[in-house]
């Protein structure tokens, strides 16, 4: 029987079509270590590898399994710097500090492939993304873009494409423009969940799945995770749970939200397909963004319906169809052989959440959908502080990211209303 995970709903096609993945046991009872880590998605692991990896006694535990969270179970999109564009970035730190943050995500990527390579990590990576303007009006932005990145960044991977370049490339003609950049790609995010958590494993950290935090305390230079199996009091801690926070730690929860997103797999499109028919990963400019691309075997994973509360859909095929039907009317009655979701921690700016929320205790989340690259990269970088200092965290620590505004009573409402009038502009 295929596993469902207990936080997230639906049966992903990656876990469906995975195989073997190895179980971590439970945390048998109290323990000490040099480090503590809280979360076993991207983040945590990787941090949990380095740290191990230089003669750290880590201990990480996860609440369900390794990967149900959003790194399990995301778009696999690696896309190119921040999740701002670099203009935005500009306008809002200057150039210096927009130029260091787009290395610093450059890093990233490369990371991810290079840590891929040395470790076999076979996670089906496939090379190009395509960006689509969804508005005529956005369409010069597009253009701009490709300027800015190529003459001032010097980034040359990215090429603009007018209506009819574009409606070859993605086999619909529903956009107006855009770009395809050839110097990032798409994975099958799980398969590198198992990789990594292997690699940790065996670069000597204690990893345990099903051991939930119930509680974390710092006092007297030690820090204390409470779990029902006991308590693990280590030197420093690193809270790594991105979406799923749960009240464990009050700055973080008021800086990171839970929003939902859904992904559907279709079944083979075969190869004479004209969809993606170069097999990029696709992303589009609205606010509740589409993002989609082929899996190995040819299947068109489409993402797109985003809920903003907890709540659990009784249908996700049915309006994921529908969103696959407006771009590509011929697959108006594609079978949806999987259909599954997950949470999203999103921050106020849109940008990571990078913070010491008491002594001793960092929170890294908040990726806000651009999480595949970055958020494995900041687990490296947190290594590295406690090894001995990390710039490229600082510059991400320096990242403007505010609190929600209404406090816990109204934070999530304020949230719904404003998300809600974004998407209402994404359709006029």
């Amino acid at each position: 029987m295929t596993y469902q995970s207990p936080i997230a709903p639906g049966v992903s096609f990656y876990e469906a079509t995975l195989g073997e993945r190895p179980p971590y046991a439970s945390l048998p009872g109290a323990t000490t270590a040099d480090v503590v880590i809280v979360g076993g998605g991207f983040t945590g692991l990787q941090a949990a590898y380095h740290l191990a990896a230089s003669g750290k006694d880590v201990v990480l535990i996860e609440g369900a399994r390794f990967g149900d969270g959003a790194s399990g179970r995301n778009g696999g999109q690696l896309g190119t710097g921040q999740r701002a564009w670099v203009e935005e970035s500009e306008a809002d730190f200057g150039r210096d500090n927009a130029k260091a943050q787009f290395a610093v995500a450059e890093r990233a990527k490369m990371h991810l492939l290079s840590f891929s390579a040395t470790h076999n990590i076979d996670a089906d990576f496939r090379p190009g993304q395509i960006s689509a303007a969804h508005k005529p009006g956005y369409v010069k932005d597009y253009r701009d873009h490709v300027k800015i990145m190529t003459e001032e960044y010097g980034y040359e991977g990215l090429r603009f494409l007018d209506r009819e370049q574009l409606a070859a490339a993605l086999g619909s003609t529903r956009y107006h423009g855009g770009t395809h950049d050839a110097g990032t790609g798409h994975i099958n995010p799980l398969k590198y969940v198992v990789g990594l958590a292997r690699a940790a494993s065996q670069a000597g950290a204690r990893l345990h799945e099903n051991t939930r935090a119930r509680g974390i305390a710092s006092a007297g230079g030690k820090v204390t995770v409470k779990t029902d199996a006991g308590d693990i009091v280590a030197g420093r801690a690193l809270i790594a749970c991105n979406a799923f926070i749960d009240g464990l730690e009050p700055v973080t929860s008021a800086h990171v939200m839970p929003i939902r997103s859904f992904i559907g797999a279709t079944v083979p499109l075969g190869d004479d397909s004209p969809v993606i028919p170069g097999g990029e990963s696709v992303d589009d400019s609205r606010f509740v963004v589409r993002y989609f691309r082929k899996s190995a075997d040819g299947r068109l994973l489409f993402g797109g319906r985003e809920a903003y509360t907890s709540d659990n859909p009784t249908d996700i095929s049915s309006h994921i169809r529908r969103q696959i039907a407006e771009l590509y009317p011929a697959l108006k009655d594609i079978e949806i052989t999987h259909a599954w979701g997950g949470s999203v921690g999103i921050t106020l700016s849109r940008r990571p959440f990078v913070r010491e929320v008491m002594k001793n205790v960092t929170s890294i989340g908040g990726f806000s959908g651009h999480g595949v690259m970055l958020s494995n990269y900041c687990g490296k970088l947190y290594a590295d502080h406690v090894l001995g200092g990390s710039e490229d965290l600082e510059v991400m620590r320096n990242l403007k990211v505010g609190p929600f505004p209404g406090g816990d009573r109204f934070r999530k409402p304020l949230l719904f209303l404003a998300l809600t009038w974004f998407s209402l502009r994404d359709r006029f």
